[in-house]
């Protein structure tokens, strides 16, 4: 059982999570809000309940998340949820680490990269976003500029052709994290899904092109 201080830094550690509604902790019976990691009355590890990556990790929703804030947050939580912590608990303590350290864990790998968290925030909004399964492009521009640099990417056979597109896209990659930012931060979600379709685009362009660097001769 968890000291009366363990249970006081749990309480307040976790206040930030909640959502103000309550539910029953499964273990003593008492009130608990249904963002809390642990019940504030017995200290118990409490099953996750639904709720956004960014309520799980007791962040702001928004595409600006600093990576150190980030990687703070989860391992800090996952330090005190680690199925490891638990191993001599009963076997629901066992159940309920683990889930919340699972779906902290996917969380964090959706939040961590720009690419997936953009798509996030469109899927929350009721935007259907682009995945790696979706290859149609719609936006005219777009689908030229795709055109143009595979095209380009396909012609290239020397390693200094093909490392210049590779820059290229990454270069333009980078660029396109900085408009998204904006575009969420206005609201301007049609512009972040158009933005997010291109930015995935820059993505696949410069792994494939890496690809083919990779085994191009020296």
């Amino acid at each position: 059982m968890n000291t009366m201080a363990d249970r006081q830094t749990f309480e307040h550690s976790d206040a930030k999570l909640g959502n103000g509604k309550l539910a029953t902790c499964w273990s003593c019976k008492g009130p608990v809000d249904r963002g809390a990691l642990f019940c504030p009355t017995c200290g118990i590890v409490q099953p996750p309940h639904a709720a956004d990556h960014f309520q799980r990790l007791g962040l702001n929703r928004g595409f600006d998340i600093g990576d150190d804030v980030l990687s703070r947050r989860y391992f800090d939580l996952q330090a005190r949820l680690h199925p490891d912590r638990f191993a001599s608990r009963t076997a629901t303590e066992r159940a309920a680490s683990l889930a919340q350290a699972t779906a902290l864990n996917e969380a964090y790998q959706t939040l961590r990269d720009p690419l997936s968290r953009a798509a996030y925030l469109l899927q929350l909004a009721g935007i259907e976003a682009p995945t790696e399964a979706s290859g149609t492009v719609a936006d005219p521009e777009l689908l030229m500029e795709s055109l143009e640099r595979r095209e380009a990417l396909a012609e290239a056979q020397l390693p200094e052709e093909i490392s210049k597109i590779v820059a290229a896209a990454e270069e333009d990659a980078k660029a396109c994290v900085g408009v998204l930012s904006k575009a969420f931060a206005s609201g301007d979600l049609e512009e972040a899904k158009r933005l997010t379709t291109r930015f995935k685009y820059l993505n696949k362009l410069a792994e494939e092109a890496r690809a083919r660097l990779s085994r191009a001769p020296c």
